[in-house]
């Protein structure tokens, strides 16, 4: 849609909803163009449970989604982004639908759930029908069966229970219920047998979310065909690929993708299986006749069911094998030391750097990457993980880049000190939020016990037949397997590993951390013997027990189960639970590390431009804990732990809360959105308490508490008195301006495509979801004050990227520049320019302050200078105009940042 449908320059996240539709978003099109993005990025537009404020919970891939506009407004959108020069990138998700209520808006579930394994759609669910006897189970009663008998009925040849409608057997309709219960080919459960008896792969432990298939190629084709048309047609030029490492086999997965991409435009050999129906018939999604896909019926529901063979139908090419590989490291590429390891050079070689001795650090060159189309993965990082370098995509989201910026920020002495009061004020237990690795540990044992049970339980089937199928492996004992497993799940340090059984040898990374894991493993036993199962456990979870369907499943579910417990014990347990500094847990981040040297972030910069130029960078998303500038006044406190130690004392004494825990994350929370808003802080901190699970939970809900804890927070935080607030404010304001300021500017400038969340480039403080989803006022502009400030430097920025993508994109360098003088640590600067010049005849220079209350404490900048490529420099946000070596007392007089243009 636009003259290139490459590399973005920037991309703007809009979180579309029945209450912010496609022509909301096309209203907002000349704003969004007035601030230099290139592409809108579009969350989920596919038809989705009704009233979804997210669109992760799709029902049909054939349709786009109705209450936004349905195609046609989706291609107005695209047509009016066309002509202000911008493209569309669309986040899509293929490892889950929704099993929604009723079970009729999920066409190819209903006829499932009607006719059982022999259904054509069978294939489309992972379901392990050996268990219950050959039945789904669908947790979704209310209590025990016996208690809500009198709840179901039969109704115009639906099973109904409240919203629920269930398709019946064929022939089974006029039996009584007992019998009609039986002779169907799912079970009705109670909710809570879900931990321990479902038997289908869900969205980690969320039920109504059920996992789909897409590695069969008669599924990824049914599911993709929707959204290949839309690339076809140009209406979508880019991809953000959700949770890849839900499924089977990531790699395959977007392999497959990107060869269908290149099918569906022309581009070459692509791949991805044949757009075909199930075998056995039926169609392929369930959209209105001339929508865009055939409509599937449902039996029962009085609608006329349309012929199963299709006509015309588009095919996809195989997948092919003229795609181009990246190079993996060790591959002859240049290495840039391990970040944390306390080197300091970037490079071997290069051209050094301005202020720095020749060979210390490197002028670092971007060269592409990626797919048929820049499509990006939400694959989350550890500190220490790579992405792998064969995947065909442009890099990650960006919550490894959000991980670095915010740690710029953070000062570790301060934080030492911070977390030490912590402890001594809330007094938690070492692994219930006083030590992070033991609270990790404790919340993965947790979880892997109990929330992930049924998996656990599905992998220790498969283990067992693994080892009767073999007589060197037999005599394992089922608890032996069991124990195995979850010993060595909670020790993994990433989210997954990604061998396969039967195909390519598993990684050196991942086998040396699985051999690692199954070390501590073996702790769990008490008999040398019966530890043997480690063993076991662990090759096939590396793929090295040969091949076999039983082998090829193991594999996959053991690397998908871990997903899951990474993100249900840490993201969505331990960060509730380990509380020194809030900001710390955010999505991809470290709360026990979470400070990063200056010299690490350009030591991460450098490789990000030359392994994945193209990657996506990331400060606020639908997803984070909180927005950026929430988390930058958290950030404040490690420059201030003594005050906010004093604060958090007093505050507790004005209005005891019912724990001491409570009470430190509670001000904390309040303070990141600067004031007490009872309407979005009293759900936030509910919320938090529930994640967790150490006085209530989302099942186990302690009434009693929750009704102290609003209690608490409308006494305590929600009444303070304005003056308090504008007390916290005189300590905090400063240094959270620099700090938002200068994550904002890095992010725009580093290496990578920035993606900015809606309304961020105003003061934006939001608190986790829904209160970060609200439907977004676009527009608007301060005469002055801090969102003047952020919007003055936000255009700034990302219109200098537009004008000359050459000095950020691909084939772009990226050179630091280091301050000298007493207080150089507090300045990150880089230049930023094409691979054909040094800056000698353009670029751009990017100067930022860091720990900035620390700065003013001890004096200022003083005689601090940052030496500059020669010539006059402009700053396109004050118009000053500097030489180098620059004063920083006086570029940074006005504000804490400055984006320099040669003159």
């Amino acid at each position: 849609m636009t003259a290139d449908p490459g590399t973005p320059t920037a991309t703007y996240r809009l979180q579309l909803q029945p209450a912010f539709p496609f022509a909301a978003a096309e209203r907002a099109v000349p704003y969004l163009a007035s601030l230099g993005v290139s592409h809108l990025h579009l969350s989920p537009v596919l038809e989705a449970v009704p009233g979804s404020t997210h669109g992760y919970d799709v029902v049909d891939h054939s349709a786009v989604r109705a209450e936004l506009g349905g195609e046609e407004g989706l291609r107005t959108l695209a047509r009016t982004a066309r002509a202000h020069g911008l493209g569309l990138i669309v986040d899509i998700v293929p490892n889950h639908m929704a099993a929604p209520a009723p079970e009729r808006l999920n066409a190819p579930l209903w006829e499932v759930l009607r006719e059982g394994p022999e259904s054509p759609y069978a294939r489309w669910f992972d379901i392990d029908w050996r268990a219950h006897g050959g039945k789904v189970l669908l947790p979704v009663l209310g209590g025990p069966l016996g208690e809500e008998w009198n709840r179901l009925r039969v109704e115009n040849g639906t099973l109904r229970y409240y919203d629920h409608a269930f398709p019946l057997r064929p022939g089974t309709e006029g039996l009584p219920l007992a019998e009609l219960l039986d002779a169907q080919w799912y079970r009705l459960g109670w909710w809570r047998l879900a931990r321990t008896e479902l038997n289908y792969r869900r969205f980690f432990t969320i039920s109504e979310l059920i996992a789909v298939r897409v590695e069969d190629p008669e599924v990824f084709a049914a599911t993709h065909a929707t959204l290949l048309e839309l690339v076809r047609d140009g209406v979508v030029e880019g991809l953000r690929i959700d949770h890849p490492d839900g499924l089977a086999d990531p790699e395959g997965y977007l392999r497959r993708l990107d060869g269908a991409v290149r099918a569906a435009t022309g581009e070459g050999e692509g791949g991805g299986g044949r757009r075909a129906v199930p075998e056995g018939g039926g169609g392929l999604g369930n959209t209105p006749e001339g929508g865009g896909g055939r409509r599937i019926a449902p039996e029962g529901s009085g609608e006329r069911r349309i012929a199963p063979e299709g006509s015309g139908e588009r095919r996809i090419a195989p997948e092919g094998s003229g795609e181009r590989r990246i190079a993996p490291e060790g591959s002859g590429e240049r290495r840039i030391a391990p970040e944390g390891s306390g080197e300091r050079r970037i490079a071997p070689e290069g051209g050094g750097r301005w202020g720095a001795p020749d060979g210390d650090i490197g002028r670092w060159t971007a060269s592409e990457g990626g797919g048929a189309r820049w499509t990006v993965v939400e694959k989350i990082l550890a500190r220490d993980e790579r992405l792998p370098a064969t995947w065909p995509v442009a890099g990650t989201t960006g919550y490894d880049a959000l991980h670095h910026l915010d740690g710029l920020f953070v000062d570790p002495d301060g934080l030492e000190k911070l977390t030490a009061l912590y402890r001594a004020f809330a007094a938690p237990p070492a692994d219930l939020g006083g030590d992070w690795a033991a609270t990790v540990r404790r919340a993965a044992h947790e979880v892997v016990t109990h929330e992930l049970a049924a998996e656990v339980e599905r992998l220790t089937r498969t283990a067992s037949r693994i080892c009767a199928a073999d007589p060197r492996l037999r005599d394992h004992a089922p608890w032996a397997l069991r124990t195995a497993i979850r010993e060595l799940l909670v020790r993994l340090p990433v989210y997954r590993p990604y061998a396969a059984g039967g195909g390519p040898p598993a990684t050196d990374a991942d086998a040396v951390m699985l051999r690692s894991a199954a070390a501590g493993a073996r702790e769990a036993f008490t008999v040398a013997q019966e530890a043997q199962a480690v063993r076991v456990v662990r090759d096939a979870a590396l793929g090295g027990l040969g091949d076999g369907p039983d082998v090829r499943d193991f594999c996959a579910r053991f690397a998908q189960t871990a997903a899951a417990l990474r993100a249900k014990s840490v993201e969505d347990t331990a960060f509730y639970r380990y509380a020194p500094l809030l900001s710390a847990a955010e999505v991809g981040g470290d709360p026990g590390r979470p400070a990063v040297a200056p010299e690490e972030f350009h030591a991460f910069a450098a490789r990000l431009l030359r392994d994945w130029p193209a990657t996506g960078t990331v400060l606020s998303t639908h997803d984070t804990k909180r927005s950026a500038d929430a988390r930058a006044r958290l950030a404040a406190l490690t420059e201030c732990p003594g005050w906010w130690g004093r604060t958090v004392e007093e505050l507790a004494r004005s209005a005891p809360a019912p724990d001491p825990h409570l009470a430190w994350t509670a001000w904390q929370t309040a303070l990141a959105l600067g004031h007490g808003d009872a309407e979005r802080l009293v759900p936030a901190v509910l919320k938090a308490v529930r994640e967790a699970g150490l006085r209530t939970t989302w099942t186990e809900r302690n009434a009693a508490y929750e009704a102290k804890v609003t209690a608490f927070l409308e006494a305590g935080p929600c009444a303070a008195d304005p003056s308090a607030w504008a007390a916290i404010g005189a300590e905090l304001d400063g240094p959270a301006r620099a700090n938002a300021l200068g994550a904002a500017l890095l992010q725009l400038t580093m290496p990578g495509v920035p993606d900015l969340y809606m309304g961020t480039e105003h003061v934006y403080k939001a608190l986790v979801d829904p209160d970060n989803r609200r439907p977004p006022e676009l527009g608007g502009e301060p005469a002055d004050g801090p969102s003047a400030e952020k919007l003055l430097l936000t255009r700034a920025a990302l219109n200098l990227r537009r004008e000359h993508p050459e000095w950020f994109g691909p084939g772009s360098t990226y050179t630091p520049l280091l301050a000298s003088g007493t207080s150089a640590e507090h300045c990150v600067a880089f230049l930023r320019t094409n691979n054909d010049t040094d800056g000698t005849h353009g670029g751009a220079v990017t100067v930022v302050t860091r720990l900035s209350r620390r700065l003013a404490e001890a004096g200022g900048w003083g005689t601090t200078r940052l030496p500059l490529p020669p010539g006059r420099w402009r700053d396109l946000l004050t118009g000053r105009t500097a030489e180098g070596p620059a004063a920083l007392d006086e570029l940074l007089s006005r504000l804490p940042v400055a984006l320099l243009v040669r003159i």
